[in-house]
C-alpha cells in the first residue's frame, strides 16, 4: 500500500505537492525530485493520452492527504499505473523491480515545480503526430537512466 502517513509533522520539508484534477487524491513529497523524463513507450502514451512527462520521488517521501479514489492498473506482473478512479487523472507509474521510487507525472504537481525536461526515453516509439524536440537528449529505451 502507498499510504505512509495521513498527517505530517510541520517540521518536514515539503518539496512538492500535487494531486488529481478533481482533488480526491492529494499528496506531498518531502524529498528530492528527479528532473522530468519524457517516456514515449506505447503503454505510457495510452495511459496519458500523449507521452508520460514524469519526475520521480522515493516512495518513502510521498505522503497522502487524500487517497480514497487512488486506484491501480496492473499492466504486467511488475508494472502498474496509479490513477484517480473518479476523474481518471494519471498519477503514478510504479515498477516492482525499482520498488524504492514512483514516477510522478509532472503535470500533476502544483506550480511552480522548478523542474526541467532532460531526456526522452523510448524515443523510437514516439507517436507519429508530434516531433521530438532535438534539444532534448534521446534514448531508444530506458536502460541508461536507472
Amino acid at each position: 500500500m502507498l499510504c505512509h502517513a495521513l498527517f505530517m509533522s510541520s517540521e518536514e520539508n515539503v518539496t512538492a505537492t500535487g494531486g488529481c484534477i478533481c482533488g480526491s487524491v492529494r499528496y506531498r513529497i518531502t524529498g528530492p525530485l528527479r528532473n522530468v523524463i519524457n517516456c514515449h513507450c506505447e503503454p505510457c502514451r495510452r495511459f496519458t493520452g500523449h507521452h508520460m512527462a514524469a519526475t520521480a520521488a522515493l516512495v518513502k517521501d510521498i505522503f497522502f492527504e487524500k487517497e480514497e479514489t487512488l486506484a491501480w492498473y496492473q499492466r504486467t506482473p511488475t508494472v502498474r499505473y496509479g490513477f484517480c478512479s473518479q476523474c481518471g487523472s494519471s498519477l503514478f507509474w510504479s515498477d516492482a523491480t525499482r520498488e524504492d521510487w514512483f514516477a510522478v507525472p509532472a503535470g500533476c504537481l502544483d506550480q511552480p515545480t522548478e523542474l526541467v525536461t532532460e531526456l526522452n526515453i523510448y524515443a523510437d516509439e514516439a507517436g507519429d503526430y508530434y516531433t521530438l524536440d532535438p534539444a532534448i537528449a534521446q534514448e531508444s529505451g530506458d536502460e541508461t537512466i536507472w
